[in-house]
């Protein structure tokens, strides 16, 4: 896999990202279901309680609500961290299992959490205050978690070398994004669709007195599949985006090159004096 470290074309990067997706599909759909099992159940728990009447007014929602956010956030903390992990290592030539790229997240997820925080409150001003800077952070911001994951860096130093390695190349980053944030929508329509068709229908005839319990377990079961299997792309596509803009400035191809020669060397040394 090494072999591809080569500036690629925005073609490229895109057959690139589906290509490592097929290959570790169950890597890349594996990372991302694991996490997303605790916010499952906490959906359907929720649900449960809401059945026995116990999530009523503001003093219980309220605090549920919270709860439920926290653990999204944890999750995709998680998750996105260690699909990072799990695209370094697949990219680069080396094995890796669901195992070890959570290893590789050990003691960060809060980190990571509190640097989606911050970033995503500096492009939640520049949108409310007037849309077209919003975007534009989030265009240069959008390789803040490979670089925090992969580098090891706080959130001012993550946005600052996103936004450098991404500077002359956002085009190929709003398309990327654009993207598989179009193909993310049609995996949750496919689940999606059929479940609001079934209680329009249902309204229709007058059979339908509240929502029913089945639709509000559907849902969460639904969006947890599309999550699991639509998720990765994007995480996939920015980190190799984040690899090919180092190969393109910082000719890290040349350096991951050395690098290996550096490792080989102990094992080839004894082979000269042969």
């Amino acid at each position: 896999m090494a072999s591809d470290l080569r500036p690629l074309t925005l073609g490229e990067l895109l057959d690139r990202t589906f290509f490592l997706y097929r290959k570790n599909f169950i890597l890349f759909v594996g990372i991302v279901a694991l996490p997303n099992l605790v916010l499952l159940a906490f959906q359907l728990a929720g649900v449960g309680l809401q059945s026995m009447h116990l999530l009523l007014g503001p003093a219980a929602r309220i605090p549920w609500m919270l709860a439920v956010w926290v653990v999204s956030l944890g999750v995709t903390a998680a998750s996105q961290g260690a699909t990072v992990i799990a695209v370094s290592h697949v990219h680069l030539g080396r094995p890796v299992t669901i195992a070890e790229s959570f290893a590789g997240m050990k003691g960060r997820i809060l980190e990571i959490a509190l640097i989606m925080i911050g970033y995503w409150i500096g492009i939640g001003v520049g949108l409310v205050l007037l849309i077209v800077p919003g975007i534009i952070l989030l265009l240069m911001w959008a390789l803040t978690i490979p670089v925090a994951v992969i580098e090891d860096t706080g959130l001012r130093d993550s946005v600052n070398r996103s936004a450098e390695l991404t500077k002359g190349h956002r085009g190929r980053v709003f398309v990327i994004g654009l993207l598989f944030l179009i193909l993310l929508y049609v995996v949750y329509m496919i689940w999606e669709i059929p479940i609001f068709a079934i209680m329009a229908f249902m309204a229709r005839g007058h059979r339908l007195v509240s929502v029913p319990v089945w639709t509000r377990l559907a849902v969460p079961v639904g969006n947890f599949f599309s999550q699991c299997l639509a998720a990765p792309l994007m995480t996939i596509g920015l980190s190799l985006l984040y690899y090919d803009e180092r190969v393109r400035k910082e000719a890290f191809d040349l350096q991951h090159m050395m690098s290996t020669l550096d490792t080989m060397q102990p094992i080839a040394a004894p082979l000269a004096g042969v």
